[in-house]
């Protein structure tokens, strides 16, 4: 029984405190005075009245009511009912005129009266609202209607009235004002009761909102609700909690929040409240709280919280049944025939149908938990654990975001503490998991079976709430409405009551009550039951594959072998046994075998056994989570302590020291719940009184307590029995059983200490092992103890220990083992009740337990250290360069797969990583070399390197792997080559020598100046780095760099000798350099031989002898290869010619990174020049670098311009004024228009037009019509901006001459402009000789001279010009930075480190992200655009950034597309010399190759330049001599440093160290090359790998690629590897591995039976163009090996090559029908479609005659000596064109007439016209010759003749003799001879 209401308050107006702003309220009155001892009063009621605020009214408002809810400190929940009306108060604002002065209308004089607010409140801890409405409802009415009744009886009795809680029992109470009320009590109060307040929050909100938040709430968000009523706000959180049942809410729940009190909102904690929308603005600030709108029926999830939904198919499911719930419509609303019937339920139902639906949903997601409770006391009271890792584990819902927070939630722990007791009351919720599951999981399915389900529900859930039919016994009067009759003013205000009266009532019931007998309600208690296991449900969406028999039994054969000594047998089995341990089921398998052989807790085993024990151990771990929720670590925890291996005298070693290398040892979860399980165990031994269950094994998992369920009670059975008789028990009984069940917990304890100890503790105490992994860190990180003394902090500091520290480092293992076990030990026991004197023993114990264990360890290491060491595989050497030398010799490493998954074996194959090896640095390279662990390729090698100069990236990890060896920590090296090395330090590396090869790495990787760089280094005598080495380790590469320096001195050249000793020049100090040169020109005398030529000696230009040095560079060549200018620096002599070559840069003082020799109009003097250069950044003025040989327009390349300001800045000393600086700016303006005017001038299209105008003619027209000129140019501009950004409506360009596009000529092309420019460009108009402008001319839109392709954000300096002689054309370009962001992530995506856990991040969405392709299509776009520019006749100049990056890659694809000439082999090398090189592009800068660029970081301008190339390649595969191999050669070296060519950041610098010119005479080392371009020549030579075999140019091609990002392909340079040598582009290497196969290869075949030659090719091992190469190439090897046999001098492959080709076409010209080879060199556009598409599919090979990708097949029918397999697999790939008359075809060699040679034909044999038909191959169509079988006369088994092919046996040769002739064939084999026999003779008989 309970009071129904327990307060009645009176809160008023507080008229004393109205001055402030806002208005207070005040108690009035209370009943009763005193507070109840069991419900202290609640605090701050009068802020809850009015929760808006107390504010007075001008008219009078109806009476409102709400129901507000407080918790008080004991979280119990008052419910307060407010009923509020309004009286009347004088206005005290009267007499203020103020108000009044502000409004003139005289209406607004302020009322005499103005209305209070005044609250009756009810507080009670019952929740019974509509009474609660009635009652004061009542109170009311009797002040207003004057009913002669006293308030105080009414109020008297309200207070005195008591109702049961709960029991179904209905109660008429009245409260003596001639009124009745029945009140209904639930029958279980465990279930909430709604009313209709669920239904109501779906109809407010929806299902997906509501669903939203119930996930919200259970996962601890905040979740606020706003509404403009009060009582709905109420409702909203009360269906909210009563839709979580049987989960309960158990923090902030405030559902109507007052407006003073609203910084509430910004607590940390989770919360349900609710706020009225008046304060909507002040909600908007909040971040983390979900907003849920009643009225707008709207949910706002702010962008930071991630709401977890619930788990898939549950979340599908529970959306169905509640819309056929809300909305029976649906179902039917597409029926022509739709039943009239269908309605929802009433509201009333319809609320319990709702709750149905959820406590539906929980008992699927909740079934089975009774299982993973583990019971750990029974007496005094239950103490109940929740094993949550298992119930996941069993669920299959271990990656389930939304269960596991629910698990870890308050809510939930609420839940096993209130319902997990074994002997209890039972509800509705234990009855659905103990009965329905079963029937749940069958309907699952079945919509409506599931709706009768929830109605039956709804019903239960209806009736607890309304036990009886509602009866209609209320009367309660209501105040009388006469609104308008009744004055105002005549309303009394409520009465002071009388405190005594209403107080004798209470004493009076109080009385009463005591001599009352006391109600006593039996509690109906029974055992709760638990409902159907987990285990089957497991098994229907759990691994299925996981099961399969074979993987048993192969575990199970496994061990038997290892226990009955089949080493052999057992080793060869053990690669499957660890595959199949990945599967659950083999692992518990795994621990049911092995516990089969521990006999009395003790397996002894010899070495091989425990090692092969301890590997299958590691290996079932290491697949394990952490949290272990399949128990396997449970299982094996007892079974590692049970194996062990005698080591010496009293000496064993057990497993637990070598499995310690796992994270589920430092989880304290673990821990527990294996604590608490065996603890279970324990305490039902304890209680089962049969004596055996004690003697029998107490250490059993839970899954093994489940495992004998069948027969005997289970734990929660046992002690539901136990409770249920402790009543009975006399006092010493039940003294003795607590006794009993602490000591028991107690020695497990103990026990657990042990074993915990056991598995932290390592082996070798003194090393750190132990934390590396972070569990223990994880746990620790709570209690700031462990934080300041982290054994994390201490593993970094180690390396750097002297060995005299290891005491002290061991204690700070033992300590923090300590400390975790003594943590443990604090929460279990205190959990489970352990008195506190045990405690303290078991905390003084735990420091001598570990002590102790110390100890034996220390022995057990002393003596493994003794034993012999595993066999490991020996360390193999790597191939070195000539002149590479070896810095760190090789350290025994294992590498360690990445994300790259070709290598591990998941995407089929063997897995060729982890593999074990060691890794070496030298000065060139960073190597790892060694063989698989996997033992099925044991045999393969595995070599994965890279240039140490292009290491990116280094960063320490560490690595557990499958191993029984522990591994340390490693390292993860990435390189911009494209590859990754993630290497583990075997144990035996010390960590000291670890950190010493990281500090070399980093020395040869950034050494202080380019001079330490391999490319120097290489050639120096080898004795500096053996010095280096013999000398102590730490010794830094300085002594090498110094020794570099003094050698310099003699490549430099002789003057610098005389001048002072050489250091190279710092950043600073290079213009004192300069001025050096400047002061005293040394004039050189004739006599210096050209080898030392150098800076000095290159600078009078009228010297003309020494200028030729500087004429040899490759600007020059190219200059007068394009006809630019004479080098003559007088005007007398060439006048008539445009441009000259300037010697202004000679001593590159103009300009430091420009060459020396610069392309200028003839017009223009130097003096000018050195003004001009001023303008632009880094003084990179405009220069000529190319002209287009037909329309002669000129490419001119530049930097951008300075900003204005700061030139005007330069130039005058003193700060000018405005005027000035404009004055300034001008003067270098005019220059500047001069020089751009000069360039225009040269084109022969002005010069024709008669336009040489002057400049002030210029300039005047310029002002008269800038205006009208302006508007014009704007839209051209932007027009041809947009296109340049990427406009979508580019249309097909209008140019008088087409260019070739891409290789597919798709009707939707899209030009590079867009129509407008396009024609302007295309006008052919040229302008007015020398007039002004007319109005029609610039109608006429009239394409620029030149236009000038700048940056968007620099274009605001130049003038634009009225005559339209040059245009500006602005542009995006990204920067540096965007570049090498970009490259980062480009890096990641074709090479991730570790495989990615997002299932979303696959490779073509980071591709994406990394934008790499965007960057490509920009430029592509950019170059494009100047082609046509160029290509129509106009000229541009491209000044972007500073000249040196995107201006580089443009000028140089411009120039790539436009001149056949560069797409050759010296082409190209001069393009790259004279745009990359002499023009200065950074490369050391830019590829970070010292310490002082390091910062920069890498930024790859040349590699996307070369991906550009590549892309062109890949789509005008016909057009470039070289291959793709080529540009990949290029893009691995110009980073590897190993070549001169790429080094420093212009030609000023490589003068100034004498690289420049040396490379002609001298040449120390001849093996040694300096430059990449005589390495590839060389290397040309000897083979066509860099040759493109397609190469067929048209004349005078310009090529216009597609440019779209569809277009673009990723390069295979960024994604191919090949781990059996490591990238093929140190060829030396890749050449010396092939060598040796071969010639086995070659020798194995004559002696034996034909073998079969086929290979295995593995994608990412294996080179495939050398393993399979195409047929050229195949046929050109085997040329040259047939040469070489027959003793011939072997031609150069070149012009073995040329001949053919020169002979085809003499052929083709003959003869119009294509041959093989003829159709592949002249091939039409289709074929370069197809090539460029790649023809690796065989099928390509049907329909066209270019067969590159045909590998073995295509080879085997020209090659003979090949030994290939049958011809079966030969044909298999052909599809036959005439079947109808093929009855049997194949391949067969045919001997040709006299002295001609063996060849093979395709022979088809056909019945119907009786013929045997031979053709050239199988796709020929014309037959080479026919035999008719009429004149066969006999077919007989043949002899070999001269010539015939190799390798075949004799019976393979047959002869056909027929009237005229004999021929003789020979088959692929002899089978294959009889079946042609066969069926030639068939063929015979048959006619």
């Amino acid at each position: 029984m309970a009071r129904l209401v327990d307060y009645f308050v009176v809160v008023g107006y507080d008229l004393d405190k109205r001055g402030g702003s806002e208005g207070q309220g005040r108690i009035l009155q209370r009943f009763p005075e005193k507070d109840w001892e069991d419900n202290p009063f609640p605090q701050g009621i009068e802020l809850f009245c009015q929760p808006n605020g107390w504010q007075l009214v001008p008219e009078r408002l109806p009476p409102s009511f709400f129901v507000a809810v407080l918790t008080d400190i004991n979280s119990e929940r008052h419910y307060c009912a407010c009923f509020t009306f309004w009286e009347a108060v004088e206005n005290p604002q009267k007499d203020e005129p103020s108000e009044v002065d502000e409004d003139e209308t005289p209406e607004v004089v302020q009322p005499a009266h103005v209305y209070s607010p005044k609250s009756l409140v009810l507080v009670s801890r019952l929740d019974h609202t509509e009474v609660f409405r009635n009652c004061l409802g009542l109170i009311y009415t009797v002040h207003v209607d004057g009913l002669n009744v006293p308030l105080e009886t009414v109020i008297g009795n309200l207070l005195t009235c008591v109702i049961p809680v709960a029991g179904g029992s209905q109660r008429t109470i009245t409260l003596g004002a001639g009124d009745r009320q029945v009140i209904q009590t639930p029958i279980n109060d465990s279930l909430p009761v709604s009313g209709c307040s669920v239904a109501q929050l779906f109809r407010q909100l929806g299902i997906v909102n509501v669903l939203c938040l119930f996930c919200a709430a259970l996962t601890e968000h905040k979740i606020l609700f706003l509404s403009s009523s009060y009582q709905r706000l109420t409702d909203a959180c009360r269906a909210l909690l009563a839709i979580m049942f049987p989960l309960k809410y158990s923090f902030t729940y405030v559902p109507i929040l007052p407006g003073k009190l609203l910084e509430v909102l910004s607590t940390p904690t989770p919360f349900i409240i609710g706020v009225n929308s008046l304060f909507r603005s002040e909600t908007q600030e909040l971040l983390d709280v979900i907003i849920a709108d009643l009225d707008g029926g709207t949910v706002t999830i702010p962008e930071c919280v991630h709401i977890s939904l619930l788990p898939e198919p549950l979340l599908q499911h529970t959306q169905t049944v509640l819309s056929m719930v809300l909305d029976p419509e649906l179902e039917v609303a597409d029926q022509a025939f739709p039943p009239s019937s269908v309605q929802p339920s009433p509201l009333k139902i319809q609320d319990k149908e709702i709750r149905a639906v959820f406590l539906w949903l929980f008992a699927q997601l909740f079934q089975g938990y009774r299982w993973c409770l583990h019971i750990i006391r029974i007496h005094p009271e239950p103490v109940i654990r929740f094993h949550k890792a298992a119930f996941l584990g069993q669920r299959a819902l271990t990656e389930d975001d939304f269960l596991m927070k629910v698990l870890d939630g308050m809510a939930f722990a609420g839940f096993v503490s209130e319902r997990g007791p074994p002997y209890r009351t039972t509800d509705l919720f234990d009855d659905l998991i103990a009965n329905q599951v079963e029937r749940i999981r069958q309907e699952e399915g079945d919509p409506h079976k599931v709706m009768n389900h929830i109605k039956e529900l709804a019903e239960q859930l209806f009736k607890n709430e309304n036990p009886y039919p509602s009866v209609a016994m209320h009367k309660v009067q209501r105040p009388v409405d006469i609104p308008q009759a009744r004055p105002p003013l005549t309303q009394t205000t409520f009465p002071h009551l009388d405190e005594v009266t209403v107080q004798l009532f209470i004493d009076h019931a109080a009385a009463k009550l005591k001599s009352a007998p006391p109600v006593v309600k039996a509690e109906l208690k029974r055992m709760v039951p638990s409902g159907p296991p987990l285990g089957d449900i497991v098994d229907r969406n759990g691994n299925v594959l996981a099961n399969s028999a074979r993987r048993l039994e192969v575990v199970r054969n496994c061990i038997t072998y290892i226990f009955d000594n089949k080493m052999l047998e057992a080793k060869k089995l053990m690669p499957a046994v660890l595959r199949a341990l990945k599967g659950r089921a083999a692992r518990v398998c795994l621990t049911q075998e092995l516990n089969q052989h521990v006999l009395q807790n003790r397996a002894v085993l010899d070495d091989q056994q425990f090692d092969y024990v301890v590997r299958m151990m590691n290996c079932t771990l290491q697949d394990c989570s952490h949290m272990d929720e399949h128990g396997i670590a449970a299982a094996l925890l007892p079974l590692v302590t049970a194996f062990c291996r005698k080591l010496g005298a009293g000496i064993t070693q057990f497993a637990y020291s070598c499995v310690q290398e796992h994270m589920v040892w430092t989880n304290m979860q673990f821990w527990e719940a294996m604590f608490y399980s065996d603890v279970q165990n324990h305490i039902r031994h304890l209680y089962l009184e049969s004596d055996e269950a004690e003697q029998s094994s107490p250490v059993r998992s839970s899954h093994g307590a489940k495992s004998h369920r069948g027969a005997e009670l289970s734990a929660l059975e046992l002690a539901s029995e136990q409770t249920r008789l402790w009543p009975t028990l006399s006092k010493e009984k039940q003294q003795e059983r607590v006794q009993k069940e602490e000591s028991t917990v107690f020695s497990q304890a103990i026990h657990y200490a042990n074993r915990m100890s056991y598995l932290l503790l390592p082996l070798d105490t003194s090393k750190n092992r132990l934390l590396r992994t972070t569990g223990l860190g994880d746990v620790e990180s709570v209690s700031n103890s462990y934080v300041t003394n982290s054994i994390a902090g201490s593993m970094a500091e180690s390396y750097d220990t002297e060995s005299g520290f290891e005491d002290a480092e061991s204690s700070d293992v033992a300590n923090s083992v300590v400390r975790f076990i003594n943590r443990f030990v604090d929460k279990v026991c205190n959990e489970s009740g352990v008195t506190n004197e045990h405690l303290k023993a078991l905390h003084t114990m735990i420091p001598d337990i570990v002590q102790m264990h110390i100890e034996t360890l220390e022995a057990v290491h002393r003596e493994s250290k003794r034993l012999p060491p595993i066999q490991k595989p020996k360390l193999l050497r790597p191939t070195l360069l000539p002149g590479e030398e070896l810095v760190m010799d090789g350290m025994r490493v294992h590498l360690v797969a990445d994300g790259r998954e070709e290598a591990t074996g998941l995407m089929g194959g063997p897995a060729l990583l982890p593999a074990e090896g060691a890794i070496f640095l030298t000065t060139y390279r960073l190597i790892f070399k060694g063989t698989p662990t996997d033992p099925l390729v044991g045999e393969q090698v595995v070599t994965r390197s890279f240039p140490i100069a292009s290491l990116t990236k280094e960063k320490k990890i560490s690595v557990n792997l499958p191993m029984d060896q522990f591994i340390q920590d490693g390292l993860q090296l990435r390189s911009c080559t494209f590859q990754l090395l993630k290497i583990a330090f075997d144990e035996e590396v010390a960590s000291d020598l670890a950190e010493v090869f990281r500090k070399h790495m980093h020395k040869l990787r950034y050494p202080q100046h380019v001079q330490g760089t391999f490319a120097f280094t290489v050639g120096q005598s080898a004795k500096l780095v053996v010095e280096h080495k013999t000398k102590d380790k730490n010794q830094s590469l300085k002594t090498l760099s110094k020794n570099l320096v003094k050698s310099a001195k003699r490549t430099i050249g002789r003057q610098y000798v005389t001048r002072k000793k050489y250091s190279p020049p710092t950043w600073e100090n290079r213009s004192s350099f300069q001025s050096e040169f400047d002061e005293d020109e040394i004039s050189v005398s004739e006599e210096l031989d050209q080898s030392s030529l150098t800076l000095s000696s290159t600078i009078r230009s009228s010297d003309r002898q020494t200028m030729s040095n500087v004429v040899e560079r490759a600007c020059c060549r190219d200059y007068q290869r394009l006809g630019l200018g004479t080098l003559s620096n007088s005007l007398t002599r060439s006048k008539n010619e445009p441009f000259r070559i300037s010697t202004v840069n000679r001593m590159y003082t103009v300009c430091r990174s420009y060459p020396g020799l610069l392309i200028v109009p003839q017009s223009i003097p130097d003096s000018t020049i050195q003004r001009i250069s001023r303008c632009y950044r880094q003084n990179r003025f405009p220069v000529v670098c190319w002209r287009n040989s037909r329309t002669k327009a000129v490419l001119l390349r530049s930097a951008g311009l300075h900003a204005k300001g700061v030139v005007g800045f330069f130039k005058s000393p003193n700060a000018p004024t405005a005027g000035e600086t404009r004055d300034l700016w001008n003067s270098t303006s005019l220059e500047q228009e001069k020089y751009v005017q000069a360039i225009i001038s040269s084109m022969p299209s002005y010069s024709e037009a008669g336009g040489r105008n002057t400049l002030c003619g210029f300039t005047s027209t310029h002002m008269s019509t800038s205006d009208s000129s302006d508007k014009l140019r704007q839209p051209k501009i932007g027009a041809l901006m947009k296109q340049v950004m990427g406009s979508k409506e580019d249309m097909q360009g209008t140019f008088s001459r087409g260019g070739k596009w891409g290789s597919i000529r798709g009707s939707g092309r899209l030009s590079a402009y867009n129509p407008d420019v396009g024609n302007r460009l295309a006008g052919k108009e040229s302008p007015q000789p020398n007039g002004g402008p007319v109005e029609s001319y610039f109608l006429r839109q009239q394409r620029a001279y030149l236009y000038i392709i700048g940056d968007k954000s620099q274009l605001k300096g130049g003038k634009q010009d009225s005559f339209q002689q040059w245009e500006v054309v602005p542009i995006e370009v990204f920067d540096v930075r965007q570049v090498k962001n970009s490259f980062k992530k480009l890096m990641k995506a074709c090479v991730p480190s570790s495989a990615s856990a997002d299932p979303n991040m696959t490779f073509h969405r980071c591709l994406e992200e990394s934008e790499w392709m965007n960057l490509l299509h920009r430029v592509l776009q950019v170059s494009v655009l100047v082609v046509e520019l160029l290509d129509t006749g106009s000229s541009v100049m491209v000044s972007l950034e500073d000249g040196w990056d995107v201006t580089t890659q443009v000028v140089s694809l411009v120039q790539l597309l436009s001149d056949p000439y560069y797409r050759t082999f010296d082409g190209f090398r001069l393009l790259v010399e004279k745009e990359w090189l002499s023009f200065g592009h950074r490369f050391s800068h830019r590829g970070a190759q010292t310490l002082a660029s390091q910062s920069s970081g890498f930024t790859p301008i040349f590699l996307q330049f070369l991906d550009c190339v590549h892309q062109i390649h890949l789509q005008f595969p016909m057009e470039f001599e070289f291959s793709q191999y080529y540009l990949k050669f290029l893009a691995y070296h110009y980073v590897s440093n190993r070549f001169r060519t790429f080094l420093l950041d212009s030609d000023y610098e490589r003068i100034e160290l004498g690289v420049l010119y040396e490379e002609k005479g001298e040449r120390r080392s001849p093996q040694v090359c300096k430059s990449v371009w005589d390495y590839i020549d060389r290397l040309n030579k000897k083979t066509p790998i860099f040759y493109n075999y397609m190469f067929a140019p048209e004349e005078e091609e310009v090529l216009k690629p597609y440019s779209f990002v569809s277009n673009l392909k990723v390069w295979d340079f960024y994604t191919e590897e090949t781990l059996s040598e490591s990238p093929s582009y140190d060829w030396e290497l890749v050449r010396g591995r092939q060598e040796h196969p071969t010639e086995e290869g070659g020798e194995r075949p004559e002696t034996t039976a034909p073998k079969s030659q086929r290979r295995i090719v593995w994608p990412c091992y294996d080179n495939r163009s050398k393993v399979v190469p195409d047929a050229i190439t195949k046929l050109l090897q085997d040329l040259q090996s047939l040469e070489a046999e027959l003793g011939q001098v072997s031609e150069k492959w070149k012009e073995t090559w040329d001949k053919i080709k020169t002979t085809q076409r003499a052929e083709s010209k003959l003869e119009s029908r294509h041959s093989f080879s003829s159709s592949l060199l002249m091939s039409s556009n289709l074929s370069h479609q197809r090539r460029s598409q790649g023809v690796y599919l065989q099928e390509s090979g049907v329909g066209s005659s270019i067969n590159l990708g045909l590998d073995c097949e295509a080879s085997a029918t020209s090659t003979p000596a090949a030994g290939r397999p049958s011809t079966s697999t030969l044909y298999s790939q052909f599809q036959s064109t005439e079947s109808e008359n093929r009855s049997f075809e194949g391949i067969l060699f045919k001997k040709g007439a006299l002295l001609k040679p063996w060849k093979p034909r395709w022979f088809v044999l056909d019945k119907t016209k009786h013929q045997l038909r031979y053709y050239e191959s199988r796709q020929d169509k014309e037959c080479k010759g026919v035999i008719e079988l009429a004149e066969v006369e006999s077919v007989v088994l043949g002899t070999p003749t001269m010539g015939a092919p190799k390798n075949i046996e004799e019976k393979a040769f047959f002869d056909l003799k027929t009237t005229k002739r004999v021929y003789n064939f020979c088959a692929q084999d002899s089978l294959n001879a009889q079946l042609w026999m066969d069926s030639i003779q068939s063929c015979l008989s048959d006619a």
